[in-house]
């Protein structure tokens, strides 16, 4: 029989704020479109599954977009261009503008396993690839028909195999497959709010039954250890080149604004405090941690990275993963109370990055597999305790059925497992708390080097001539910031803007971007967002705009479907 083993599944829930400060109108559509199609699915996969036990990580930012397409469908008031035009009447035509958004957006997605798979929508792409290849001004042969036949596709394959499978307004439209008409439009419209505003109650519910933990993330999402300390990303690459500015003005104070803000946010929507905090990123310093501890979080987690560099600082030599990775940290401090878990990096990639490339119960089988391999090396008398840390959302557009067969088979054999037991943080820090249930000894870091869950460093987000300019830009931003604050001449309504609008520049998210290796499209469009937030803070301090915000920061040229890129650009 397999010797016992621990694990910890946390599905991390991020989208950066898509809204135009200054018009409240939604820039890109993937917070619905996550939501109707990877946030639905995740609900589902638990509540299917009632023996498993697994951590779902919210960003606050995320919900509050959330919350706001509610208050959209509410109110009729649409804000977002695509859902706008999903509603739209035939009566009036459509704009050259609008067609262009439909054509240039609607095909954005995975080919051959949102668009092939499904006939009509298969058929649209290869009209609109047969008339484009006669010339641009040919694409006006195209009807409005067309378009909203295109647009109403586009938005049934974004919609989760839970959906497909227990939605009667979705299965017929995809029996129907063409020449959709207003009230199918405005059908599929109605049960993409319904599955928006079932989001925040169904994994409320999930938590209230003991079922799920739900933790939180600083409030938009800032990449924290940067924030207090840009030296911090010499920690581990001392060579690495830092951004001319000395430092985030105020830092230490930002991060502990967002993260009270998290703290109370997540109270609010989900009626109880969140006790683990995943980072951004996965990011950690012992500043950070420090703060984590003054306001009490029970536990945090990052990469593995994180613990093999900090492991070597102490020796020389590092012993098998399996006498390190697979158990509960410490980091030394004067409460001694903050629980630090470590994510295995190899089957969270597997996850991420292979199994979708797999039929999916082999996929499962293999997992399981490497579980019962990982326990089997383990010493006798302490069980491993493994962590799995992922993207609860991007991943499954590259696999088939938005990865339906690969987590039903997953969750099925975890539960059914006789070994294997699937548990949350807080559960094992509990259970470790008892001496009569302690099951395995903590081990402990000295000395923690910062970094992140992408090869333990910060190289993602800082250190190259493209990230360290938006860094400068960022910097300058909040010198500006701090000189209006102290001079008083905003009120507190606008000053509330301008502190919004801050910290949503703040966002790891688009540092994630700039730099050579990303696709061009994907960059040009988060860079220009960038630089539009930081435009607008100008305005909101009622300063001039500064020229050097109208020069792009980065122009990618990495293929469109390199791995990493494309898995965060949706």
């Amino acid at each position: 029989m397999t010797r016992p083993l621990d694990l910890v599944l946390l599905w991390h829930m991020h989208q950066p704020e898509y809204r135009d400060g200054a018009t409240g109108e939604f820039t890109m559509p993937w917070v619905y479109l996550h939501a109707i199609k990877d946030y639905t699915d995740m609900a589902w996969h638990l509540e299917q599954h009632p023996g498993v036990r697994a951590v779902v990580n919210f960003v606050p930012v995320l919900l509050d977009q959330l919350e706001d397409y509610c208050a959209q469908f509410a109110s009729g008031d649409l804000r977002d261009p695509l859902l706008r035009l999903l509603a739209r009447s035939e009566d009036t035509p459509l704009s050259e503008a609008e067609r262009a958004r439909v054509l240039e957006r609607c095909f954005h997605s995975n080919h051959h396993k949102m668009i092939a798979p499904y006939p009509p929508y298969k058929h649209l792409h290869e009209l609109f690839a047969s008339i484009e290849a006669m010339g641009k001004e040919s694409i006006a042969y195209l009807s409005d028909q067309y378009v909203f036949d295109l647009l109403t596709w586009y938005h049934l394959s974004w919609t989760g195999e839970s959906v497909r499978r227990g939605s009667k307004t979705v299965a017929r439209l995809m029996t129907v497959g063409t020449q959709f008409s207003r009230e199918d439009r405005g059908a599929l419209v109605a049960t993409i709010a319904e599955l928006v505003r079932a989001i925040i109650p169904r994994f409320r519910r999930l938590a209230e039954s003991g079922r799920i933990e739900l933790s939180t993330t600083p409030h938009y999402h800032p990449l924290a250890p940067l924030l207090i300390d840009l030296r911090s990303a010499l920690d581990a690459e001392p060579a690495a080149k830092l951004p001319e500015a000395q430092g985030y003005s105020g830092g230490r104070g930002r991060v502990m604004a967002q993260l009270d803000q998290a703290i109370e946010a997540h109270a609010r929507r989900f009626g109880a405090r969140a006790r683990g905090v995943w980072p951004a990123e996965g990011a950690v310093s012992p500043a950070l941690l420090s703060l984590l501890e003054t306001r009490e979080v029970a536990w945090t987690a990052s990469g593995e990275g994180v613990l093999a560099n900090s492991l070597r600082k102490r020796a020389a030599t590092l012993p098998a993963r399996g006498e390190f990775l697979y158990r509960p940290y410490r980091v030394p401090s004067a409460a001694q109370r903050l629980a630090c878990f470590f994510r295995d990096d190899r089957l969270s990639d597997l996850i991420g990055f292979e199994y979708s490339k797999w039929h999916g119960r082999d996929a499962a089988a293999n997992f399981v597999a490497e579980l019962e391999t990982i326990a089997a090396g383990a010493p006798v008398a302490e069980p491993p305790l493994v962590s799995v840390i992922l993207d609860g959302e991007n991943a499954w557009e590259y696999y088939p059925y938005n990865g339906f067969y690969f987590l039903s088979a997953l969750y099925e054999s975890l539960e059914k497992h006789p070994a294997i037991r699937t548990s949350t943080y807080s559960a094992v820090i509990e259970e470790e708390s008892q001496p009569a249930t302690r099951r395995r000894a903590w081990g402990e870091l000295p000395l923690l080097v910062a970094g992140s869950w992408v090869h333990g460093n910060f190289a993602t987000w800082i250190g190259s001539p493209d990230k360290n300019r938006a860094w400068d830009l960022l910097c300058a931003a909040k010198a500006s910031f701090d000189l209006v604050i102290a001079s008083g001449r905003l009120n507190e309504q606008q000053k509330a803007s301008a502190l919004r609008q801050l910290a949503d520049c703040e966002s790891s998210d688009w540092f994630w971007w700039f730099g050579d290796y990303n696709p061009a499209e994907a960059v040009a469009a988060f860079e220009l967002a960038y630089r539009t937030k930081l435009a607008n803070l100008y305005r909101l301090l009622e300063l001039p705009v500064p020229a050097a915000l109208s020069v792009p920061i980065s122009l990618g040229r990495g293929h469109p479907e390199s791995g990493g890129a494309m898995r965060r650009a949706s």
